[in-house]
């Protein structure tokens, strides 16, 4: 560290910064997201690669001597964007107040100034990090320079730049002279393409060696090459980095002047509060000695600190009337209350509530045991008795609540015959909401904001098979848990509610998204879906003759019998009796017969198929067919799952006991099952399924013009996108042809490569990438953003959804490969995944807001990724047909129409 200069192309980061958040505004719409991006990035430059001296170079205003050398140099370059110039004064403020010194020379770019301090440096012994995206800066590599792209986690040395770019450091400017250099208007030699430069490198040696040998190298480049013989000199005094510039006017020496200095907090401060920059504000007031609040989160760490000193715990056992009378005036007088139960399981449907808790002032809570029955439990008070005295204050809309995971707690009280109202506030969704790359669990959460350790649920009622059940639990044990809990839940309330309320669009997401999200799943889940148990048996017994079928077929072609789930007898046969190829090994050098593994040897070998449709009709059996009936409510004769709001990242719900998301729909086994999701007599199921929504995403997101025009005038994507990839009109587009184009568009937002593309499209890989750069070719916009998104995730640490959801991507900078690579395809696909799963959840609460305000029966029942299904009485249906898409498709404008398809039948599977 003290013996290195870190050195940062400011000019390279500016326009970087600006493109990743060009929209982004501060306080009276000024511009901020080119600050945005270059505070963050040098923030984190200062944590990966901490140097004791370090500088920021900018372009200084006016012309340069290679302007004077070539009047179209940088000619083709548009002027710098308005809202980018309005941002250049607080970005040096900013970058002044981090303690960068910053450099600027007139007649000189900051590639001169750089290449300048790098040879000084370096003769000085020193070694010197320069974090640019420009590949001119290639040619100052040495033992003792190194290029990094923060952008792209790229590391220059001399090997790397070997690697990269085919010749050495000292041939990088040979190199580009040939090949010219577009960005710069600097003209090379026509038609000399990197193969052709690196070839004639590789024979001539050098540029001055291809210039003498000129007459002797044939074909139209030849020729092309000897028509700019007199101009090569010129690209190459042009494109070499300057790296004598007179400094002396500019500074002192690297040790005096270009030393790390310390922040200057109170200049930031201002700053931040001037340019709203709510996140670095908070952390900044925090750190500061002066400030008395809790250290709040950061995107590029967990910086959170302990909160406020923990109040001395004052819990109650309310066992009598007169400490009941005494709650509940105290709960009807307060603004916020945080309520808890205790429950006999953790089935929100079946549970019965063992107890009560409530907080309305931290360190002051109340526990109220209703069936506590272990023996010699103190008398308690009637649970219906209760229940009663609390209803009006619990379905008060106007008397605020907050829990965690009041979503839960709802169905306990439903269970009883209350319906829980003024659900104001939510601990496990306001995490989510800020934080969904972290645990939302309560112990988790309290011991991240509150510093505090909380007694946990296997501390009252055990583990494993001695687990009892809470209605066992003595009740001073109970009053510590439970009271704890609706404490700990408003001092988490009180905690991490500024992270939201302090952003508008994390706001928008919690109190129009998520809030009334759970009030509707909620509802969709008690409704619960009708199943045709005798059904399921049957296709139950026809999948186990046919399972039966699959193991005989095995069996022969094995020549023996064996365990068709035992992963090591099917590798014996696979690979020592029937040598059939390893196509990958496990970790501990085993052949693998993985379901991948599978996948590939069925396409030439008959057992490996034979397997695959085994274990298929095996889950099918044993997932559905037998589980679904025995999961049937028997009050309601319904199944009723749990939506889980706060698992995905990006926002989408997860279904579980029974996962009904999941459900094969490729096969006809699995569609079969769908038939068992019937309707009542007197009803139908209606299933509405977004159109194509997240290539609707992208055409928004992006902005491609191209995609735009396709959905703009109702023409299949499928289609078009073939008909620009192979070249001809839409009406000429052969199925063969869709299929190929449908499997790049969803390939490309998930972040597929040609290697991907090709297994998926049975083609060469060189074949497959030709396919991706027409496409990227034809619509360009979709590669602009991909590469703008992957530049914004980096600087930022996360994207956003077009509804300001904020989705995290912890390995976004990751030193290893394979991680960081994930988390770039993630950060193109999340805000199209994330964006569509705000609209479904828009659509819920739009349909079900609907619903009651027009007193229909018609009910939601299942909510299946971008579908919603519900039960629509015959009486309701043309009602229901007509307005549930417009609904559907009102809930946001886009730069494309939304669609929604509608479907109907006696069953799930007849309604698709």
């Amino acid at each position: 560290m003290q013996k290195t200069l870190l050195l940062v192309d400011g000019s390279s980061y500016l326009y970087r910064a600006f493109h990743a958040l060009p929209d982004l505004r501060g306080p009276g719409g000024v511009p901020t997201g080119a600050m945005h991006g270059m505070i963050n990035m040098l923030r984190r430059l200062r944590v990966d690669y901490p140097a004791a001296f370090i500088a920021c170079v900018f372009d200084a205003k006016g012309k340069t001597f290679r302007d004077d050398m070539y009047a179209e140099y940088k000619a083709q370059r548009p002027s710098m964007p308005p809202d980018l110039a309005l941002q250049i004064a607080p970005i040096h403020e900013a970058v002044k107040a981090m303690g960068w010194p910053i450099l600027m020379v007139e007649g000189v770019e900051a590639d001169d100034v750089i290449g300048t301090l790098a040879v000084q440096a370096a003769a000085a012994g020193m070694s010197v990090v320069v974090s640019t995206g420009d590949k001119d800066l290639a040619q100052l590599v040495n033992a003792q320079v190194t290029l990094i792209n923060t952008m792209s986690n790229e590391t220059l040395d001399e090997a790397a730049v070997l690697a990269k770019f085919g010749v050495p450091p000292n041939r990088i400017i040979d190199y580009l002279s040939l090949i010219g250099d577009t960005v710069d208007n600097v003209p090379g030699v026509s038609k000399c393409g990197p193969k052709t430069a690196l070839k004639w490198l590789a024979q001539y040696d050098s540029l001055e060696g291809v210039i003498a040998n000129a007459a002797s190298i044939g074909g139209a480049v030849g020729e092309n090459l000897r028509k700019v013989l007199d101009w090569l000199p010129q690209a190459r005094a042009l494109i070499t980095v300057k790296t004598d510039c007179d400094l002396s006017g500019h500074m002192l020496s690297i040790g005096e002047s270009l030393k790390a200095l310390d922040e200057d907090q109170a200049t930031l401060l201002a700053f931040y509060e001037r340019y709203g920059f709510k996140t670095l504000l908070r952390e900044i007031a925090s750190a500061m000695p002066a400030a008395g609040s809790a250290q709040l989160n950061s995107p590029i760490g967990d910086l959170f600190g302990s909160a406020a000193e923990a109040v001395p715990a004052q819990y109650e056992t309310v066992l009598t009337e007169a400490q009941l009378d005494a709650w509940l005036a105290r709960i009807d007088a307060a603004a916020l209350t945080s309520v808890d139960t205790e429950t006999t399981s953790l089935e929100p449907m079946t549970a019965q509530m063992v107890g009560i808790s409530l907080c309305c002032e931290p360190g002051v809570a109340a526990y109220i045991p209703l069936a506590h029955r272990y023996a010699g439990a103190p008398q308690q008070l009637a649970r219906e008795h209760v229940l009663a005295k609390l209803k009006p204050w619990l379905e008060d809309a106007a008397k605020l609540k907050v829990g965690q995971n009041l979503k839960y707690d709802s169905h306990i009280f439903a269970n009883h015959g209350v319906a829980l109202r003024g659900i104001h506030h939510d601990t496990l969704l306001q995490s989510y909401v800020f934080e969904s790359h972290k645990t939302h669990d309560m112990d988790s959460l309290a011991l991240r904001h509150l510093n505090r350790q909380t007694i946990a649920f296997a501390d009252v009622c055990g583990k494993g098979a001695s687990q009892i059940c809470f209605d066992q639990v003595e009740i001073e044990a109970a009053t510590n848990y439970a009271a704890e809990d609706a404490d700990v839940t408003l001092c988490l309330h009180q905690a991490m509610w500024g992270h939201v309320d302090g952003d508008a669009s994390l706001t928008r997401i919690y109190r129009d998204i998520e809030m009334p999200t759970a009030v509707v799943l909620q509802k969709i889940e008690r409704n619960g879906v009708l199943i045709d148990a005798a059904l399921l048996g049957v296709q139950s017994n026809e999948l186990g003759k046919r399972i039966l079928e699959l193991e005989q077929k095995a069996y022969e072609l094995a020549e023996q019998p064996f365990n068709l789930g035992s992963p090591k007898q099917i590798g014996e046969i696979f690979f020592e009796k029937l040598k059939l190829p390893v196509v990958k090994k496990t970790p501990t050098g085993a052949p693998s017969t993985d379901e991948e593994v599978l996948q590939k040897l069925a396409e030439d070998y008959p057992l490996p198929k034979i397997l695959l449709e085994y274990r298929g009709m095996a889950k099918l059996k044993s997932t559905y067919t037998d589980k679904l009936p025995k999961m049937i409510n028997a009050d309601t004769g319904r199944v009723h799952t749990n939506y889980a709001q706060a698992v995905a990242v990006t926002g989408r719900l997860a279904s579980n006991d029974p996962n009904l998301q999941n459900i094969p729909i490729r096969t006809k086994e699995g569609r079969r099952i769908r038939e068992a999701f019937i309707a009542p007599p007197g009803s139908v199921i209606v299933s509405a399924d977004y159109s194509q929504i997240e290539l609707r995403i992208m055409a928004h997101i992006s902005g491609d013009a191209a995609m735009l025009r396709a959905f703009a005038e109702g023409i299949d994507i499928h289609r078009a996108t073939a008909a620009e990839i192979f070249g001809v009109p839409p009406e000429e587009v052969q199925s063969e042809q869709r299929r190929y184009a449908k499997v790049i568009n969803f390939g490309l937002i998930y972040g597929m490569s040609a290697f991907g593309l090709a297994g998926n499209l049975g083609v060469d890989r060189a074949a497959a990438q030709s396919y991706i750069d027409r496409y990227f070719a034809r619509f360009s916009g979709v590669k602009q953003y991909m590469d703008d998104t992957r530049m914004q995730a980096k600087a930022r640490g996360y994207v956003e959804t077009v509804f300001g959801r904020r989705l995290w991507l912890p390995e976004i900078n990751s030193p290893n490969g394979p991680r960081r690579q994930g988390a770039e395809r993630a950060a193109i696909n999340a805000p199209m995944q994330g964006t569509a799963a705000d609209l479904i959840k828009l659509a819920m609460i739009a349909v079900q807001g609907w619903l009651e305000a027009d007193g229909l029966q018609t009910k939601m029942i299942m909510q299946v990724h971008d579908e919603l299904v519900l039960e629509v009485p015959e009486a309701e249906l043309a009602l229901v047909r007509e307005r549930l898409p417009a609904l559907m498709a009102g809930v946001a404008q886009l730069k494309v129409p939304l669609t929604a398809e509608v479907g109907i039948g006696k069953n799930w599977d007849e309604a698709h």
